[in-house]
């Protein structure tokens, strides 16, 4: 809905004068109160301003940091702020893992198949409790170490980046694979999650900055 002249200058208004009443804001358009009744009731049903009682209108969650940041991730896609996948197959060990987290700097390994297929996860935590006090740890296959297929939470390309900020939270985990289905072909039709990426909170402390850093 395109907004009239008259609703942007009470807009303008308010973002300037917050809170502030509606008989403040007609004074200073010069009309009368009545005059922007409906402008009023159309701005708060359409979340631009909000108002309370004996206090004044000030903005809604259309013109608020919040509003606009939330907004924002509601639009981003996963696939516009994922970071490389960093996989080990199942046939690795342990110190490969290690060795492959503290190489590509981060904190989960996906594992796959040998399809190419992701099979599970592995994660900084995952190694410290096997390495620990553990002089074998070492060359123990991944396999015996991460956390297998279905119980990997995943996240795909076209997922947006509240949903993927939301799971995170929820399950409480560092980090997650971006995965898209994919057909392996043949005479089995069954399909497998590719690794397309990575996501994790550091990607998401990011994305929050540059979403935040022009408002």
């Amino acid at each position: 809905m395109e907004l009239t002249p008259r609703q942007l200058e009470i807009i303008e208004r308010v973002k300037g004068h917050a809170p502030i009443t509606g008989e403040q804001i007609a004074e200073s358009l010069g009309i009368s109160r009545p005059t922007i009744r409906s402008d009023l009731s159309v701005l708060v049903m359409l979340g631009y301003i909000d108002a309370k009682p004996k206090v004044g209108y000030f903005l809604g969650k259309q013109l608020s940091t919040d509003g606009k940041v939330k907004e924002k991730l509601m639009r981003l896609k996963v696939k516009d702020v994922m970071g490389r996948p960093v996989v080990i197959p199942e046939q690795a060990t342990v110190n490969d893992a290690v060795i492959s987290l503290f190489v590509e700097n981060t904190g989960i390994l996906a594992v796959t198949d040998s399809d190419g297929g992701l099979a599970g996860l592995v994660s900084l935590k995952d190694l410290l409790k096997v390495t620990l006090g553990n002089p074998n740890a070492a060359s123990i296959p991944i396999s015996m170490v991460m956390t297998r297929l279905p119980r990997v939470m995943t996240v795909t390309p076209e997922d947006t980046v509240w949903e993927a900020a939301k799971k995170l939270l929820d399950h409480q985990i560092g980090g997650m694979p971006v995965v898209k289905s994919s057909g392996n072909g043949g005479t089995d039709r069954r399909s497998r999650l590719e690794v397309v990426g990575r996501i994790s909170k550091t990607t998401m402390t990011q994305a929050l900055v540059e979403l935040t850093s022009d408002l």
